[in-house]
């Protein structure tokens, strides 16, 4: 069966190549995106019960709010999420990891099956995380404006509770991957090269075979 499929996805790609890579990582991309989804709240409750969630992390001061409050890139004030709003650099710190481990994982997995790139790696991962900072940054500039929105409605709106906070957890995570799966197919396709191999080169690397007479 799986022999099936890999010799129709084969063919599939020789006739559409663009729009095979570009399925191949919306696959990719949603898998790691479920990864982020399970291991944020297991990061968030074991942060959580450390110190972490007393310790303010607001950071960045960007303008200001509707309400006259200064705006913050990070905007992490300490204590449990109430009316979306708290979590400090438990939470803070809980995001940032699932996104880390995700995006690590991303990048091989993009690198090696969907763009089979042959070129520098070191090259790559350099405009990598150049753009997964800028990224993170917008990101995070946006979650400023969704967040408390998202919390309030599923643990106070709702009357959900942890439930709720669980499941912004999953609402915000989404939003994130969503952000970072159109910015980084483009960027993908310009640091995920194929180049090609010589002749020369690639009749040096084949193992050399005696001739018998």
């Amino acid at each position: 069966m799986w022999q099936s499929i890999k010799q129709w996805w084969e063919r599939y790609s020789e006739k559409h190549p663009e729009l095979s890579k570009f399925l191949m990582f919306f696959i990719l991309s949603n898998g790691v995106t479920v990864l982020q989804i399970l291991v944020m709240p297991l990061f968030r409750n074991i942060f959580a019960r450390t110190a972490l969630i007393d310790t303010d992390f607001q950071v960045w001061p960007v303008g200001t709010n509707v309400d006259g409050s200064p705006h913050f890139i990070f905007d992490y004030p300490a204590g449990p999420i109430v009316d979306g709003v708290g979590g400090g650099l438990a939470y803070f710190l809980a995001v940032q990891l699932a996104i880390l481990i995700a995006q690590v994982i991303n990048f091989f997995a993009q690198r090696n099956v969907t763009f089979k790139s042959n070129s520098s790696i070191w090259r790559a991962a350099f405009w990598y995380v150049i753009a997964y900072v800028l990224i993170t940054l917008f990101a995070a500039a946006a979650q400023g404006f969704y967040k408390a929105p998202v919390y309030s409605f599923f643990m106070d709106s709702l009357g959900w509770g942890s439930a709720g906070e669980t499941t912004a957890d999953i609402i915000t995570m989404i939003i994130n991957s969503a952000i970072s799966f159109w910015v980084f197919y483009p960027i993908f396709k310009v640091i995920f090269k194929q180049v090609p191999v010589d002749s020369d080169d690639q009749d040096a690397a084949a193992p050399a075979v005696e001739q018998t007479n």
